[in-house]
């Protein structure tokens, strides 16, 4: 008899539903899997086999044919164990089949018949939705992320058996209900606060200009200086994550495996932080099956790379088209695939190879060709794509046992908020743009217009500094953002005068 189940293959963060055809006929007893399967999904032999058994079906001693289609896509992971041991108890006739048309099942096998979670099923829910599937079956351990898609029936179950009851008596089930608007509404951000921070103004400046636009940031400045106890409070000072952003998020972070324990939904902001001896793979992402990296999984959120001079230049080459784009494309021989790539990137990093170049305290012992060879590590078009560059000097002995608390971050945050829904206002007819730092140049010609005084200041500074036109159009949109924060509605030559003090190292070279 042929049965064919529905389950579904990740392309990326995208899903293609794929159908589970299972033939038993007469022949030596067996299991084939037809359709590209991967290793993973081979094994799903041995643990449906071992599943069935355990949870107490007769298990058929013929030739099974499992197809997997359409067969040119490859299939990967353990999510099909569930629909090909349904499938078989379909097509040995040992449960009902008037819902299987409706249905779509994900789910990993252990021997004994316990279902375990799996990676990818937010983004499968939501595509399963569009796809005109009711009812979508998962581990118990999946059901809280599935559940968040409303017009979906979720039905999460702990056993293979409990699943063939369920399509036995679909009445004595209730689908699992999680409002994802309310949860999300209900978080408190719990991380560090500004008001740990003593001194810095200029810096903590710097903090909120990025937050209120989305501007790349680099702090330089010697050890001991703050620079890292700074980025890491940039989150507390960003606005919180829409519900449509924060299923952004968690779509990503359901495809790499990373939701386990995590709820329903993520509600903070990412904060990534890779090492600096990170490859460019595992930034952009990569794989024979493509896995997103630490940028697309700092997706609305922040990419904190410190010391940046020592990562290695051309893994920080890398990041050039995903700080452009806001997407990385990665391509293989038979597919390609886009991941969204929107974050901020924050860098720290010291002003020469010794760290003590500019410092009040102690004196720099590199020479000028040694400085200029560890500038070298950063090529322009990168620092092109940086917004702010902000020099961080080491406090004095009497501004730390002296100097009052910083403001708290709550503060701050309300004018990043107040500021965030004025651009967000002037993108009204552009609902592709979430910031400032989103914008292109058609945008700027729109809304960065600039009196005489004020282009006269801009172009002295070009010259001066030597900026690119990039450079130029991160100025614009940094003075917006001052602008927006100062409740302005046009930009004015303090807004631009101030944007351009934020390149610290185009003044340094």
């Amino acid at each position: 008899m042929l049965a064919r189940v529905w389950s579904a293959s990740l392309v990326g963060i995208d899903a293609v539903k794929v159908g589970v055809e299972v033939d038993v006929s007469g022949g030596l007893p067996g299991i084939v899997i037809v359709g590209l399967p991967d290793i993973a999904v081979q094994e799903s032999r041995e643990r449906v086999k071992a599943a069935l058994k355990n949870a107490g079906y007769a298990f058929p001693m013929r030739k099974i044919v499992v197809n997997l289609t359409p067969a040119d896509l490859r299939k990967e992971g353990p999510s099909f164990d569930l629909p090909i041991s349904v499938g078989v108890l379909a097509a040995s006739e040992q449960i009902d089949l008037t819902l299987l048309g409706s249905c779509l099942f994900l789910g990993e096998l252990s021997l004994d018949g316990t279902l375990r979670s799996v990676a990818g099923v937010l983004p499968i829910a939501a595509a399963a939705k569009r796809m005109g599937i009711t009812t979508l079956v998962v581990p118990i351990g999946n059901v809280g992320e599935a559940a968040v898609v409303q017009g979906l029936a979720v039905y999460g179950f702990k056993h293979v058996s409990e699943v063939a009851d369920f399509l036995s008596h679909p009445a004595s089930y209730s689908p699992a209900e999680v409002n994802g608007r309310e949860e999300l509404s209900r978080s408190q951000f719990t991380g560090l606060d500004l008001k740990d921070v003593k001194g810095q103004a200029h810096a903590r400046r710097a903090l909120e200009i990025a937050a209120a636009g989305g501007h790349n940031l680099v702090f330089v400045g010697p050890p001991g200086s703050g620079k890292t106890m700074l980025a890491r409070r940039l989150p507390g000072i960003l606005p919180p994550l829409s519900f449509e952003e924060a299923l952004e998020v968690t779509q990503i972070h359901s495809v790499a495996g990373l939701l386990k324990d995590k709820g329903s939904l993520i509600s903070a902001r990412p904060f990534r932080s890779p090492h600096h001896s990170a490859s460019g793979p595992s930034l952009v992402g990569g794989g024979s099956f493509p896995r997103p990296g630490e940028i697309s999984l700092a997706h609305r959120g922040i990419l904190f790379l410190d010391e940046l001079t020592e990562f290695k230049r051309d893994v920080l080459e890398f990041l050039r088209q995903p700080l452009e784009d806001g997407q990385v494309t990665i391509s293989r021989t038979r597919q390609s695939v886009m991941f969204p790539a929107q974050f901020t990137l924050v860098a720290s990093t010291n002003p020469c190879p010794c760290g003590y170049f500019g410092d009040t305290l102690q004196a720099c012992s590199c020479s000028p060709r040694q400085r200029e060879q560890y500038w070298a590590r950063l090529s322009g078009p990168l620092m092109d794509r940086i917004d702010l560059q902000v020099a961080v000097n080491r406090l004095k002995p009497e501004e730390i046992t002296q100097h009052p608390a910083g403001e708290h971050s709550e503060s701050v945050r309300e004018r990043v908020q107040a500021a965030r829904d004025r651009a967000t206002a002037r993108f009204q007819a552009e609902s592709s743009l979430r910031s400032n730092a989103e914008m292109q140049s058609r945008h700027l010609k729109q809304w960065c217009h600039l009196d005489d005084v004020t282009r006269n200041l801009l172009e002295g500074a070009i010259r001066k500094l030597g900026l690119s036109a990039r450079a130029t159009d991160r100025i614009l949109k940094v003075g917006l953002t001052i602008a927006d924060l100062a409740g302005d509605d046009s930009l004015q030559t303090h807004h631009i005068a101030e944007a351009i003090q934020y390149r610290t190292i185009d003044r340094m070279q």
